[in-house]
Formats: structure tokens, C-alpha cells, sequence
């Protein structure tokens, strides 16, 4: 067997031994007060990482491993999944390449390597770091991104109830600070359920929005206008002056919607 082999043999077969000495160092290094089982969950994952760099250098791979890098995938997603920050597993990567480092050294000591040779392992190993690395950011983004999406949808239906409170008459609760997203929740999903409701008038009542822009005023206007279109009279309770005062600035009409102060005297005021 060549000097490499031995070294990538060593990396299958020491497995274990090696991924407790990497963690072991890198909690010390960074002096980490972690539980048991994240302990134990960051051994099995290294554990992994060095039969993966075994094969590597054992067949003289040199491409992307595809075992790899779905590995690297799987702890990304974990990350995100559980709630995590990006930045906790970035800064882990340092004292980790030090902890290579140090066994490179040691390896090549044992295995009597060359100067290229022991250039050429480290290297290796940081190329695959780099690849692991890249591909548990991008999963843990992704998922991120999906669990963000999703939380926001439910927040969006949550936060945008159409509530009937007689025959003909519903209320709009509208709650906390609007954006773009809720917006568009609104006139895409919120108003065609109004209208298969068969309601003939919808307070849509303000008072409960503490955030608002000019973009997001015309486009909650909009809200009347459809419904005007399909036969639904709007009415607007809560209007804060200040929100009454950026709909004037923005050019928007309100003289055309009828306007009371609370929900209570809508409801009295509608035939």
C-alpha cells in the first residue's frame, strides 16, 4: 500500500477515535457548554465526514462526493429545522480546520509523508470542508427560506380573519403591522372567501394595524374597490389620523367609503 493509503485507511478505521478527538478540541477551543446529545450528535456527523475523506483519498476520487455533500445537505436542514443560527455553524469551522490540522501533522509523522504529500492531505481535507461547508449553508438557507415562507402564510390567515357577526355583515380584523405579503394575502385569498360567503357589507377594521406605509394603504384600498365590484359595500372603522393622514398624502380617496370610529357603531349604522 502506498503512504496515502495507509493514511486513508487509518481515517476509515479510527473513525470513531478521530471524530471524538475533533469535537473534544473544538469544544475546548471555543470553550462550547454543550448537552450530552449534540456532543454525540457532532461525533456521529465527523464520524461520517472521515470515512467519507477515507474513500476519498483511499480511490483518488479528486470529483464532488456526492455522499458528501448530502451529508452536508442533511445537517443543514437539520440546523434550520431546529430552529438554529447560521452563525453556529460557521464559527465552528475554524477551530476545525485547526483540529485537521493537528491530526495531518501527527499522520504524517506516523506515516513518515513528504512535504507534498502532507500539503496535498491538508488540502484535500480543506477542499472538502469547503464543499460541506457550502452545502449545509445553502440546505440550511433553503429550508429557511421555506419554514419562513410557511410561517408567514399561516401568520397571514391568522392575522386576517373574516369574521360574520350577523347575516349579511362580517368584520375584517385587520392586526399588528401590515406589509406586502399580508396585503396581497388579503385581496388574493381574503376577498374571494368574502364574496362566496354572501356578505353584503365587511368592516374593515383598522384600529388594530400599529405600522403602516403609503404602499400598503393603496393597496388595502384596493380592498374596496373590489369589493365594490362584486356588490359589497366596505365600510372602515379605526382609522387612525395618522393613517387617514398618509391615504390624503398618498392621493387616495376616502370620500367615497363610509367611516366610523369603532365596529359598534358601524353595525348600528348599517340598514
Amino acid at each position: 500500500m502506498t503512504k496515502m493509503s495507509l493514511v486513508a485507511d487509518h481515517f476509515m478505521k479510527h473513525s470513531d477515535q478521530l471524530a471524538v478527538e475533533i469535537v473534544e478540541d473544538v469544544i475546548q477551543q471555543m470553550d462550547l457548554k454543550i448537552p450530552e446529545w449534540e456532543k454525540q450528535q457532532a461525533i456521529q456527523m465527523y464520524k461520517e465526514f472521515m470515512g467519507y475523506l477515507g474513500k476519498d483519498l483511499m480511490n483518488k476520487l479528486g470529483g464532488v462526493p456526492e455522499e458528501l455533500l448530502a451529508w452536508s445537505k442533511d445537517n443543514g436542514e437539520r440546523g434550520a429545522a431546529s430552529g438554529g443560527r447560521i452563525s453556529e455553524i460557521v464559527v465552528r469551522y475554524p477551530p476545525t480546520r485547526n483540529s485537521f490540522s493537528n491530526i495531518v501533522t501527527s499522520l504524517s509523522q506516523v506515516y513518515e509523508l513528504s512535504v507534498e504529500e502532507s500539503v496535498f492531505l491538508l488540502s484535500r481535507i480543506n477542499w472538502l470542508l469547503d464543499l460541506s461547508l457550502n452545502e449545509t449553508l445553502f440546505a440550511f438557507e433553503r429550508l429557511s427560506d421555506e419554514i419562513e415562507k410557511e410561517t408567514q402564510k399561516e401568520l397571514a390567515e391568522l392575522s386576517a380573519p373574516v369574521v360574520p357577526i350577523k347575516e349579511g355583515v362580517a368584520v375584517l380584523p385587520l392586526i399588528g403591522s401590515m406589509d406586502s405579503y399580508r396585503a396581497h394575502h388579503i385581496l388574493e385569498n381574503v376577498i374571494p372567501r368574502i364574496a362566496e360567503e354572501k356578505v353584503n357589507y365587511l368592516i374593515a377594521d383598522f384600529s388594530g394595524l400599529y405600522n403602516i406605509d403609503l404602499d400598503i394603504a393603496r393597496y388595502l384600498f384596493q380592498i374596496e374597490n373590489v369589493l365594490r365590484l362584486l356588490g359589497i359595500t366596505t365600510i372602515i372603522t379605526g382609522l387612525r389620523p395618522k393613517l387617514a393622514q398618509t391615504a390624503v398624502l398618498g392621493g387616495i380617496d376616502l370620500t367615497s367609503i363610509k367611516t366610523f370610529a369603532t365596529v359598534k357603531q358601524a353595525v348600528e349604522n348599517i340598514d
